[in-house]
């Protein structure tokens, strides 16, 4: 285990906020002198099945901890994922079946280990205990913050002043999440720049429960594909973690020069030193952006894939886009034509190539859909039966075949 001040010159790094530094500070004077590694907890509601890379910003920080030394608790929130987290919601969220909750756990165990260290890594599901809460203990619960204190939160607070419901159980939301922290006796709390209010609130708990209060680091929101809004699978500005070596490498590829530097930031396991070297050297001249954009998605494709398969992608990349050539092994997909022309964002959504109709317009008015080697201009063209070659974005390609 490395020295305090030195472990805290990597966890810093990327870091929007730390609440106390001077707390976290002896935390890990502590546990040097003890050798006592710190217990790290962070949490995910799994209200989605797949992961992307924005997630990862916070596993990454996770897996820092365990090169330090200390012990990570990867929080499921399969109860709290069933009430759903209003943070940043301007209407009543959808509870999630119990069902539905289970299934997208599932993948997620399966999904973290291509960061974190199994054997270094607790999987913990807050069900555990919250379930086996009374009646009394969840009423005490519910007296340790008063509702003055909950419309804070600046969600609460404009849905309050705009006289949109909000229920006692999304109250009792950040109540949850707070007591875990009780439960687990966390030293350390992970979670995004829009966790604060939750974060801080299991603070607040352990102090009133008489546990050691936990630092609290927050990390920021990454930007997606598009730089500007947060990474989202509804804005389609994703990389999903689970996409094949070609797809993740050619978007990573397709950012800009900036957001490959927030990207390394947030993602790249280079040391600080190295990261300091390179934007030096993209500033002076002597370090070129495509090269370092090539590291960069060579590093994140290998991560969640293997060497082999990241060099394959770079190969397909440099064929694409530099000899202009198709891609070997285009995949292929059928799509039963019935009478008549067909709708080609409807022809996009039923062969897998968006999630939804809206998204193939989208991409369309972006001058992103290409079909025969011409640009779709128009989001209302249809297709008459046939077999046609789709490119969608920069890289991803389909030829779909009637049957």
């Amino acid at each position: 285990m490395i020295k305090p001040i030195e472990q805290m010159e990597i966890i810093r790094r990327g870091v929007a906020e730390i609440i106390e530094e001077a707390d976290l500070l002896k935390k890990l004077e502590y546990s040097y002198e003890k050798n006592i590694p710190l217990k790290i907890k962070a949490g995910f509601d799994p209200t989605a099945p797949d992961l992307h890379i924005g997630h990862t910003v916070l596993i990454q920080k996770m897996r820092q901890f365990q090169d330090l030394g200390h012990d990570v608790i990867f929080l499921i929130g399969d109860f709290t994922g069933m009430i759903g987290d209003p943070t940043g919601k301007n209407e009543l969220r959808k509870p999630l079946s119990q069902e539905e909750v289970l299934e997208n756990a599932k993948t997620y165990e399966e999904q973290i280990y291509k960061i974190l260290i199994p054997e270094k890594t607790k999987i913990v599901f807050n069900s555990h205990w919250l379930s086996a809460m009374s009646a009394m203990e969840i009423v005490r619960l519910g007296a340790m913050q008063t509702v003055a204190r909950m419309l804070e939160r600046e969600d609460f607070r404009k849905r309050f002043e705009n006289h949109n419901d909000i229920t006692i159980l999304e109250f009792y939301y950040p109540l949850f999440q707070a007591y875990d922290s009780v439960h687990l006796r966390a030293d350390v709390e992970l979670g995004g720049t829009d966790q604060r209010f939750n974060l801080l609130m299991g603070r607040h708990l352990q102090r009133k429960y008489g546990v050691l209060e936990q630092a609290l680091i927050m990390l920021p929101i990454l930007e997606g594909l598009d730089g500007v809004n947060k990474m989202s699978k509804s804005l389609g500005n994703y990389i999903g973690i689970n996409e094949s070596p070609t797809d993740m490498y050619g978007k990573i590829m397709s950012i800009t020069d900036e957001l490959m530097i927030r990207y390394y930031e947030l993602l790249s396991r280079i040391t600080n030193d190295e990261l300091s070297s390179l934007q030096k050297g993209i500033k002076d001249g002597s370090v070129h952006p495509k090269k370092a954009k090539e590291n960069l998605a060579l590093e994140l494709t290998e991560r969640f894939h293997t060497k082999e398969a990241a060099l394959g992608a770079k190969e397909n990349f440099d064929k694409v886009f530099k000899s202009k050539e198709l891609p070997d092994n285009i995949p292929q997909a059928s799509y039963n034509w019935q009478d008549g022309e067909v709708w080609i964002a409807y022809i996009m959504k039923e062969v897998g190539l968006v999630e939804s109709t809206g998204q193939a317009i989208r991409l369309i008015n972006q001058g992103g859909v290409h079909i025969n080697g011409k640009a779709v201009t128009n989001p209302k063209e249809t297709l008459a039966k046939g077999e046609y070659l789709f490119k969608v974005g920069k890289r991803r390609f389909l030829n779909v075949q009637p049957t």
